[in-house]
């Protein structure tokens, strides 16, 4: 089994939708893959809960799936973020001085690629 870690650090909200679709479209493929949420992209949490907002029926797509395997501890809570993504219930990881090891993931088979 193909096995991708898609770690987000861009905040920008168009570069933020790959990360969602590429997710979404190498699940459906069978991947083991997994979405990390680090840097700017952090910001992004409480606006995209928003029904209103235009990434908000991708983003449960990739929650309800469980996709989300980790936000940035140190980054979110730097951005005001991190109370939102733990009430949402999002795993925050920061086993590297506060920020989630790619080591790590890589060390489990993954292939990492970075927005």
């Amino acid at each position: 089994m193909k096995k991708v870690m898609l770690v987000v650090f861009n905040g920008d909200e168009m570069c933020f939708i790959h990360v969602l679709l590429n997710a979404l479209d190498m699940s459906e493929k069978s991947f083991d893959v997994g979405i990390i949420i680090e840097g700017a992209s952090t910001k992004l949490i409480p606006e995209i809960e928003k029904e209103a907002h235009f990434l908000h029926a991708l983003w449960e797509k990739v929650k309800t799936k469980g996709l989300i395997k980790g936000v940035c501890r140190a980054c979110a809570n730097k951005m005001g973020t991190l109370k939102a993504a733990e009430r949402i219930g999002l795993p925050i990881i920061g086993e590297m001085s506060g920020h989630p090891s790619l080591a790590a993931f890589m060390d489990d088979g993954f292939t990492i690629i970075t927005f």
